[in-house]
């Protein structure tokens, strides 16, 4: 199980506070030198790496930042690198208007690669919305970027859209969540928009340029959410993930399980499971990121088990846990809101 983290985008957007550089116009140098750094770090961490496939499921999940705004072939040579060609599930995150500029050669060219999961960042169908977010998309787009994908042969496409935006009204989600269904991906993701720091929208609110959405409009817009896909058929299997049956992300569900992973890149993260409990993190640098790291003691063990199986349809299973250890804390409880 391993993530890749692709430190790149053409713009940020106003809620994000993922780690990201702007491509400048020295862009292809920027992606050249992160790529060798990546070579490097597969090189220092070959045997972890090989130890977690070993240990865990076979997947390869690209994320960011905006993995599709960097060369193809830079992402062919780290897939190379790597060395591996059976994975049960490659996923790449992609943006709309990088599939449509793109066209037809370059969603070929991701799937020779051997990429059978799409996840796309639509976030929503309203092109007001859209802009406010900063997207480089429009509604118009995304349609036409979900029929490219589809016309290449992905079967398995996820989308991603965000509620509890104060400007976001019910009709207009509903009518969101029905466009969503009318290309009938296989996945969707929906979260509600939170106010992270590092984020240009939370200095909005610090500017009083936004006030956050009520929690009754963000709760009866969740309801909407389960209801519209429940209807549609789609397997509610955690928190903010929808699925039909079968197309439940493998890389993801595994996050939940607490199966062991390697992060790869600037600010990527990973979890050993032996021969102690380790999670790591690398720094968010793009020249020469470095890796840190503590051991997890039984505590953050069991809150980690209880908080990541809370968020799945299958729950906790309490038998594993003694009575006198059922204790949740704070910080459980508000990595489930």
């Amino acid at each position: 199980m391993i993530y890749l983290h692709i430190p790149f985008c053409k713009s940020f957007c106003t809620y994000c506070d993922f780690y990201s550089e702007l491509c400048s116009g020295k862009g292809l140098q920027q992606v050249q030198n992160f790529v060798e750094g990546i070579f490097r770090e597969i090189d220092e961490r070959r045997e972890e790496i090989d130890a977690v496939r070993a240990q865990s499921v076979k997947t390869l999940y690209v994320g960011g930042g905006t993995p599709s705004v960097i060369p193809l072939e830079a992402l062919q040579s780290i897939v190379v690198k790597l060395g591996y060609k059976d994975y049960d599930e490659f996923t790449v995150e992609v943006n709309p208007d990088d599939i449509t500029s793109g066209g037809e050669e370059y969603v070929r060219e991701l799937k020779s690669l051997g990429v059978n999961r799409v996840s796309m960042g639509v976030q929503s169908f309203d092109d007001g919305i859209l802009k406010w977010m900063n997207r480089r998309h429009t509604s118009a787009g995304a349609f036409n970027a979900f029929k490219l994908l589809r016309k290449a042969g992905f079967g398995n496409i996820s989308i991603d859209l965000i509620f509890g935006l104060s400007q976001l009204g019910e009709e207009k989600w509903i009518e969101t969540i029905r466009k969503a269904l009318d290309l009938c991906p296989e996945h969707i993701s929906a979260y509600q928009l939170s106010i992270e720091e590092g984020s240009a929208l939370a200095g909005m609110v610090r500017d009083g340029r936004y006030t956050e959405a009520p929690e009754e409009q963000c709760r009866s817009q969740y309801d909407i959410l389960c209801r519209e896909l429940g209807k549609a058929g789609y397997n509610h299997y955690e928190i903010s993930n929808f699925a039909r049956p079968g197309f439940e992300a493998v890389h993801n569900s595994a996050y939940w399980k607490r199966l062991p992973y390697v992060g790869l890149g600037p600010g990527a993260h990973s979890l050993r499971l032996v021969p102690e409990q380790v999670r790591s993190w690398n720094s968010q640098t793009l020249d020469s990121w470095t890796r840190s790291g503590e051991i997890l003691i039984d505590k953050e063990i069991r809150e980690e088990r209880i908080m990541l199986g809370l968020r799945t349809k299958e729950g906790v299973d309490g038998m594993s846990i003694p009575e006198d250890k059922w204790f949740v804390s704070d910080d459980i409880i508000s990595n489930l809101i």
